[in-house]
């Protein structure tokens, strides 16, 4: 009887070793934040939350008095894709180029940053999720902040 329990026990705890490591595989998945942001269609609804976000916001909207929005919610939306780790290719141009004579301050990329994460609590996406993508986004700084 206590040989039985004893196998029952270990039979347990690899149940429980083996559902822990498949719970852990899900959450490190390529495209774990992907999923997260509510996948493809989600990234559309927060890109569609961020943009008028953006446009109301006087620190910045200026810079985009000339802006194909449309283009934009494309291109963003292609890029957040592509950085959580979703099936998109972000199509447009570098950042380096597509910002290159707009004369971008740390101020205005900071309120941006601001921005896209009140367009993710609209969209009720936990803030670890929205940090996770703004840090993938940071890297950007540098070649986008060029004043």
């Amino acid at each position: 009887m206590r040989t039985n329990f004893i196998r029952l026990s270990q039979q347990i705890a690899g149940i429980f070793a083996v559902s822990l490591s498949l719970s852990a595989f899900a959450q490190s998945a390529p495209d774990a934040m992907y999923q997260e942001l509510g996948a493809k269609t989600g990234i559309s609804k927060i890109v569609e939350d961020f943009l008028p976000i953006v446009l109301a916001d006087t620190r910045i909207n200026a810079a985009f008095k000339d802006t194909d929005m449309e283009r934009l919610a494309l291109m963003l939306t292609e890029q957040f894709c592509e950085v959580s780790g979703g099936p998109c290719k972000y199509s447009g141009k570098s950042m380096t180029e597509a910002h290159k004579e707009l004369n971008v301050t740390n101020a205005q990329f900071n309120a941006l940053a601001e921005d896209l994460q009140i367009a993710m609590e609209k969209n009720h996406i936990p803030s670890s999720v929205s940090n996770k993508l703004v840090a993938k986004l940071a890297p950007m700084q540098r070649p986008i902040v060029t004043k």
